[in-house]
């Protein structure tokens, strides 16, 4: 599943580049919808949400491990938008937020906010990196130029992981603590809408995006 979505990004930035000199069209649609939750997901208990630095009751918690986005870029593709910046916290030994969602050439900072030191770093192939031990109070920066997803451990702290996807378009979204997300200025076209949770891709649907058109797809994660 992990190389599946590997391979979605990857066609997204063939998209990109074959017309990123076009002028985006004027005429869009919205995709939004919820995420329910069925049961909790494979892969065992989640970290109490004090543990998280997140408000909320532990189904939010895994609300917020989910990504929805489109397997490849819209035809014609609008420009990629510039790399951002991002924060992946290290806080009561737990990296917040669990999930990131980048553009590729995005900047993502590690600060360490614990009392001890942390080593963070990844072994996965669109970026590896090891930032070594800092302390307290220190962050160090990864730029992720490559789409694909990156696993993230620290190396003092086993129990700690999460995951950073990087895409080659702009159509994606980390899910909010109701479950929701929202992508915006579609293209209207057929689509391929994926939902990923927890380290693979657990749902897609084949969908259609009219110009000024709002499409409504709530999706349950099993």
């Amino acid at each position: 599943m992990v190389l599946s979505l590997a391979l979605g990004l990857a066609l997204g930035a063939a998209s990109q580049g074959t017309a990123a000199a076009q002028e985006p069209r004027a005429a869009s649609g919205t995709i939004r919808g919820r995420i329910e939750l069925r049961r909790a997901p494979a892969g065992g208990e989640r970290p109490a949400v004090a543990e998280l630095g997140m408000p909320g009751p532990r189904e939010a918690v895994d609300r917020r491990r989910s990504v929805v986005y489109l397997e490849t870029a819209p035809q014609p593709a609008l420009e990629p938008p510039p790399p951002g910046r991002a924060v992946l916290d290290q806080r009561n030994e737990t990296f917040v937020p669990p999930v990131l969602a980048i553009t590729a050439g995005s900047t993502v900072d590690f600060p360490n906010s614990d009392r001890v030191y942390h080593n963070v770093f990844s072994l996965s192939k669109p970026r590896r990196f090891d930032l070594g031990r800092y302390p307290r109070g220190r962050s160090r920066s990864v730029v992720f130029d490559r789409p694909g997803v990156v696993r993230v451990f620290c190396e003092i702290h086993s129990h700690m992981s999460a995951y950073i996807l990087v895409f080659a378009h702009r159509f994606f979204a980390v899910t909010d603590a109701e479950g929701r997300y929202r992508l915006e200025a579609v293209p209207p076209g057929s689509y391929t809408l994926a939902l990923w949770n927890d380290g693979a891709v657990r749902a897609r649907r084949e969908l259609r995006v009219e110009a000024d058109a709002v499409v409504e797809l709530n999706l349950t994660l099993e």
